[in-house]
């Protein structure tokens, strides 16, 4: 057993998110997608990962989460990008900027004319 947890964040009819933890350390993500015939999958990895940690990664999420789902597939087609997270947005993080603009934008009302 690889140590890999996958919880998942988010399911639709054709796709599936997780987060992916090692020692309870966060090392990634994976985005799958699940077409007629082919599973896609979007990973996104630490830095720290190696080549080899990668290819484990990849070989567990195919073995618990996209043959559990569609063990008739065609295929699995993994694109791997490998980095660090920067930031994570919400709508909740707009909010304040839209309050903000909606504040500036009472405070200027009129035509847009110079008065003379």
């Amino acid at each position: 057993m690889s140590g890999y947890e996958f919880e998942r964040e988010c399911r639709t009819a054709q796709s599936e998110s997780y987060i992916i933890e090692l020692d309870d350390e966060e090392v990634g993500r994976v985005d799958l997608h699940f077409s007629a015939s082919v599973a896609y999958a979007t990973l996104c990895v630490a830095e720290s990962l190696t080549a080899e940690d990668v290819r484990e990664v990849v070989a567990e999420i195919d073995e618990r989460l996209v043959l559990t789902t569609d063990p008739f597939r065609e295929d699995f087609v993994v694109t791997v990008w490998t980095g660090r997270e920067s930031a994570v947005y919400s709508d909740e993080d707009f909010e304040d900027e839209d309050d903000d603009k909606e504040e500036d934008d009472e405070e200027h009302e009129g035509n847009g004319r110079r008065g003379g």
